[in-house]
């Protein structure tokens, strides 16, 4: 297995962590992740037109306490290119090895926006790796979360954006942050977005675009966190009120004056929630 280390200081306060990627195989995949820390895992999968830099300040922040955990999903960051006719379930399955990988036992599985949907999968085909679920931000796929003019609006958005020239091609999606995005991570945030390759982001879109998991939902028994920017422009929180009324054993965490990507704009927030979730639900 292949690692490599790297010092990070994704607030640029002297407060880094040097992260180590890793590599699994996986369905004739390489999927890489990053790996820092000591205790229960904690496994946070990121959104589309993203990578596991996405999760510098949980990295940072989370890894006193838990062994927490970024993945490149297939087709992102160091991780190998998404085959063709790839489908959500070859996504959670690789996920599943993944985490089977790390430690005998559950894991504490967080996702936000597309990374929830792929873990909500997870949970379908492998519940046993699965400890508790942390959904952030995430739909219950488009086609289960959103009006069905709002699926064909942002099916028609991502076509375009598809079609455009290779020097023309942004893969920004519009309404993530409730303001500007946080300074310290407009960089990064760049660098996430130069490394998109529009093949995996037209199979990821379609994935979302039909994925429909709202029968999944009352069948889910782990605990559930549910953390959600107030100000959620691509999953409001009527997507949320969804997911709790539907799955079981769930509580909700708004956090005022944010938006979906809610670990990068308000990360204190965020990583405390986690943090007193994961505390008050420890792995079997």
């Amino acid at each position: 297995m292949n690692q490599e280390e790297a010092a990070v200081d994704p607030l640029g306060l002297g407060c880094g962590y040097v992260a180590i990627v890793h590599f699994v195989r996986a369905n004739g995949l390489d999927i890489a992740y990053e790996r820092v820390g000591d205790g229960p895992p904690l496994v946070f999968v990121h959104g589309a037109a993203e990578d596991g830099r996405l999760w510098q300040p949980q990295l940072a922040a989370l890894s006193d306490e838990f062994t927490v955990v970024a993945w490149d999903e297939p087709g992102a960051g160091r991780s190998s290119d998404v085959p063709a006719n790839f489908g959500l379930a070859g996504y959670a399955n690789c996920l599943a090895a993944l985490i089977a990988a790390l430690a005998p036992g559950p894991a504490h599985v967080a996702g936000l926006s597309w990374g929830g949907t792929v873990v909500q999968e997870l949970y379908r085909h492998h519940p046993e790796l699965v400890a508790t679920l942390i959904l952030a931000d995430t739909y219950a796929g488009w086609k289960g979360s959103l009006p069905a003019q709002e699926v064909r609006a942002r099916v028609a958005g991502a076509r375009q954006m598809l079609a455009a020239p290779a020097e023309k091609f942004d893969p920004t999606l519009p309404g993530l942050f409730a303001g500007e995005p946080p300074a310290q991570f407009v960089s990064l945030l760049e660098q996430i977005a130069a490394a998109v390759r529009p093949d995996s982001l037209r199979t990821q879109l379609l994935v979302m675009a039909e994925a429909d998991q709202r029968d999944l939902l009352p069948r889910i028994t782990v605990p559930t966190l549910l953390i959600w920017g107030e100000l959620d422009a691509r999953s409001p929180l009527t997507v949320a009120r969804q997911f709790e009324q539907a799955i079981p054993d769930t509580k909700l965490v708004v956090i005022p004056a944010c938006g979906h990507v809610s670990n990068l704009e308000q990360p204190e927030q965020f990583n405390e929630a986690v943090r007193a979730f994961c505390r008050a639900h420890p792995p079997r």
